[in-house]
């Protein structure tokens, strides 16, 4: 003890110099909005370079039954698929931007980019997912992920040049338009934090028929996800009494405890979609410009 003692005596103004370093370096980072969002990119890129090097080893005792899969569903048929295009309104004359149409008049909406996942996270509340594409690969923020079967697994929510980060559906403040397939009615799905084998579909009216084993899809409404893939099946339908609402328990169709590969989808009208509904929100819902 009095080695110790004599230790931190020798040295006080070291680690004192040492504690105030990394207080000051809290306080810039923390409270610096610039400096932070540098702080994040750099961690990013070097947690993404050590998780890279980790996922190589691990995939090379996993990957047969998953290549298999990916190469079944290549993301060049997904680009090629009918839903990922719309007519153009010929109803109107228009001024035609350099989207890529096709023969029958029509443009593409969704695009599709392949990663590989290499860090995944299902023990906490707040899970994220990381992958080996970003910036530099096209991958932004807000673009939807669907795992190689093409079941909804999350949303970019930060990219850095080389790698995105993905808030999983398995994130307690993650909140998903969706939709049961046989009849179209909408909800919002979330995860309460307690069962990764369990979501939570909210929203649905009790005069919807629903029934256990019911698919739920990804509607339409969503700006980020393409409509009409897989989310999950109905697999508890709880009525609370107190509400017009049912409270839905949905088993994800996405296996997060073994994803490797996934599809990251870009929706080529994001921007404008995203601007209007700002734009509306500020317009109608600001009391200054909205006095009455």
């Amino acid at each position: 003890m009095r080695n110790v003692i004599l230790f931190i005596r020798r040295y006080f103004t070291f680690f004192t110099f040492l504690f105030l370093q990394v207080l000051s370096l809290w306080f810039l980072y923390s409270f610096n909005k610039f400096h932070q969002a540098q702080f994040l990119q750099t961690a990013n890129e070097l947690t993404g370079k050590v998780n890279g090097r980790y996922k190589k080893v691990e995939n090379f005792f996993a990957l047969g039954d998953e290549n298999r899969r990916v190469h079944t569903l290549n993301d060049s048929l997904y680009n090629l698929l009918s839903r990922q295009y719309i007519e153009t309104d010929t109803t109107r004359r228009l001024v035609r931007d350099t989207v890529p149409s096709d023969t029958l008049n029509k443009y593409r909406r969704y695009y599709f980019r392949p990663a590989a996942v290499i860090y995944n996270a299902t023990s906490g509340e707040k899970n994220y997912i990381q992958l080996d594409r970003g910036a530099a690969h096209g991958i932004t923020e807000n673009m939807a992920v669907l795992n190689s079967d093409g079941a909804a697994v999350g949303v970019v929510v930060n990219v850095s040049p080389h790698f995105a980060q993905v808030m999983s559906l398995l994130h307690v403040r993650q909140k998903v338009n969706v939709a049961l397939k046989k009849t179209g009615d909408f909800g919002t799905l979330e995860w309460d934090g307690v069962d990764p084998g369990l979501l939570l579909l909210k929203g649905l009216p009790k005069s919807v028929s629903v029934k256990v084993g019911d698919s739920v899809v990804t509607s339409r409404y969503s700006f980020n996800f393409p409509p009409g893939y897989p989310v999950g099946t109905v697999a508890e339908i709880v009525s609370d009494p107190g509400t017009n609402f049912f409270l839905l328990k949905v088993k994800p169709a996405a296996r997060f405890y073994n994803l490797q590969y996934v599809f990251v989808v870009e929706n080529l009208q994001y921007s404008e979609q995203a601007q209007l509904d700002e734009q509306t929100r500020k317009r109608i819902e600001d009391p200054k410009r909205n006095p009455r």
